[in-house]
């Protein structure tokens, strides 16, 4: 029997060859899967990031609950129904504050569009209406027709249509008013 016959050096270099790339091939790809020397510290780097990102997001949250709270706790002082608040007839509670916000008008309920929608219609129809009667020397904001319907501007899909009048009707008044002095 022949030991180094050709078939057997041809099969056992083929063997080794292919033992050989085989061995290659792996080391490649293990190569490219961490193609950086210090994967952890990108790792780290990585995870840091995203703690931080969820910390913020946490804060934002938690700010965004107590300015909720603030509001809430403030509105209470604002009810008509609080018998330690009675409002006075331009809607000042016992503290010299006015309405949502404190910016001089009710809290009638509705969205935040509903409210600026209404109130700056209704300013801008007070005002033009003021302009005219001051021409004319009388004083009475509600002979107009558009503090009567109290309805310029307003879309069903915003809300409720009396809350709408109401701001727009608080809103006419001192336009009218701030258009009758010259304001």
């Amino acid at each position: 029997m022949k030991l180094f016959s050709a078939k057997n050096i041809g099969g056992s270099l083929l063997g080794f060859v292919m033992l050989l790339g085989t061995v290659m091939v792996a080391g490649t790809t293990a190569q490219a899967q961490y193609p950086y020397p210090n994967q952890d510290q990108y790792r780290r780097q990585r995870d840091y990031e995203r703690a931080q990102r969820e910390r913020e997001r946490q804060a934002e949250i938690e700010r965004q609950r107590q300015e909720r709270d603030r509001w809430n706790r403030d509105d209470q002082w604002n009810r008509n129904d609080d018998q330690w608040n009675r409002n006075d007839q331009w809607g000042r509670d016992n503290r010299g504050r006015r309405g949502r916000g404190w910016d001089g008008y009710g809290n009638y309920g509705g969205s935040y569009e509903l409210r600026q929608t209404a109130l700056n219609a209704g300013y801008n129809e007070g005002n033009k209406a003021g302009r005219n009667d001051r021409r004319s020397g009388r004083y009475d904001p509600t002979r107009s027709s558009a503090y009567r319907n109290a309805t310029k501007d307003y879309n069903s899909r915003m809300g409720d249509r009396y809350a709408y009048q109401q701001y727009f009707r608080a809103a006419f008044e001192n336009g009218y008013s701030d258009g009758y002095n010259g304001y």
